[in-house]
């Protein structure tokens, strides 16, 4: 990778091109608005722009869990609700970022691993009636990918195969782990085999309240920089060092945010398996490298010189768009991040904007 600040991407109009005579961004371009409205094309080429990390929240699901004290006494999301809400404006944030279609899932904040059995069920009902229904309004847009409650694990299994069987779900998001359990969890073995069975991706999306860890608390909203990434690097670790990935090797699992903090120091996990110093092996059967090439990954980690990194460490294949549309940390110009890395062919950008989604998610009408 070249620090040469003139190697970039320019844009000129909608189409985007490589080009060396001035830099197309004085700074990270995940940091600045999109500068790829859609539609975009890349050289010439018209291409498909699929955000597989996108988010809504349902406001038909407040009343059902309001007043527990499990959310402290608040809704800290109404405003977020508004605006999550409303299709049409979503739809030009869509147009201004450049994306096409979207695969719609349901923030975190609104998935409940406390609520008991009959709750859970009647909360899970609705999210993905509602899902279902808001996507189908623009089909050509958005593609559901539905809501489980993993704490009930056999309840689980019957909402996946409801949600994909009869409701055109391609698949799931869950947590990083389910109240401290984590996911590699003999108990969630039949949730991997249902999913494994039905060829449906589970989008595993890391959770960490702002309390809980004293270490996560003063500024700099430390729950959300250091304990999701880091959450999601301890979901995957648990998953290769267990062997629930050798156990159900056919599980299409996607980690949000680049995979955390596993990709980037991947090597320090090869060293353990290799090593066994203090029991850095597990029940793995091969390297941890190894198996993050069989994982899949958003493009979400920001920087220019960690997506470099990461498309390294996992390969072009095993990475889709992604944007955390509509929070905070949206990245609102995440075509030109990807093109600010050096080097990426005319097919490389395409399966990563579109053909790995496509196949992965099997939409097949963009």
């Amino acid at each position: 990778m070249s620090n040469d600040k003139n190697d970039a991407v320019q844009i000129i109009g909608c189409d985007l091109h490589y080009h060396r005579e001035r830099p197309a961004f004085d700074r990270n371009p995940s940091t600045i608005e999109s500068k790829t409205p859609r539609p975009v094309s890349v050289n010439g080429k018209r291409m498909a722009v699929i955000d597989m990390h996108a988010h809504c929240q349902l406001s038909n699901v407040w009343p059902m869990v309001q007043g527990r004290e499990e959310l402290g006494g608040e809704n800290p999301y109404e405003g977020q609700l508004k605006k999550t809400e409303n299709i049409e404006v979503r739809l030009k944030q869509m147009d201004q970022m450049g994306t096409d279609l979207e695969v719609f899932s349901i923030g975190t904040e609104q998935h409940f691993p406390w609520a008991e059995y009959e709750l859970a069920q009647d909360i899970a009902k609705l999210q993905n009636e509602t899902l279902t229904e808001v996507c189908s309004v623009h089909p050509d847009r958005f593609v559901p990918l539905g809501v489980v409650s993993l704490q009930h694990p056999q309840l689980a299994v019957a909402q996946l195969e409801n949600s994909v069987k009869n409701l055109g779900h391609r698949g799931c998001m869950i947590r990083g782990n389910i109240m401290g359990q984590e996911l590699s969890d003999a108990k969630f073995f039949p949730f991997w085999a249902k999913a494994e069975e039905l060829d449906v991706v589970v989008f595993i999306h890391p959770r960490v309240p702002k309390t809980g860890n004293a270490r996560l608390q003063g500024q700099g909203f430390l729950s959300n920089m250091i304990g999701n990434p880091l959450e999601t690097a301890m979901a995957l670790a648990h998953l290769i060092y267990e062997g629930t990935l050798d156990r159900f090797p056919g599980i299409k699992i996607v980690a949000a945010h680049g995979g955390g903090y596993l990709p980037s120091y991947i090597g320090r996990f090869d060293h353990g398996h290799n090593s066994r110093d203090r029991g850095g092996r597990g029940l793995e059967k091969k390297k941890p490298s190894e198996y993050i090439r069989n994982l899949y990954f958003d493009t979400l980690v920001y920087g220019t010189q960690n997506l470099a990194h990461l498309i390294e460490e996992v390969g072009i294949s095993q990475l889709m768009l992604g944007t955390d549309h509509d929070f905070g940390m949206t990245n609102r110009n995440a075509v030109a991040h990807l093109l600010s890395v050096e080097g990426l062919s005319e097919a490389d950008i395409e399966s990563i904007l579109n053909g790995t989604a496509k196949r992965l998610f099997k939409i097949d009408h963009i």
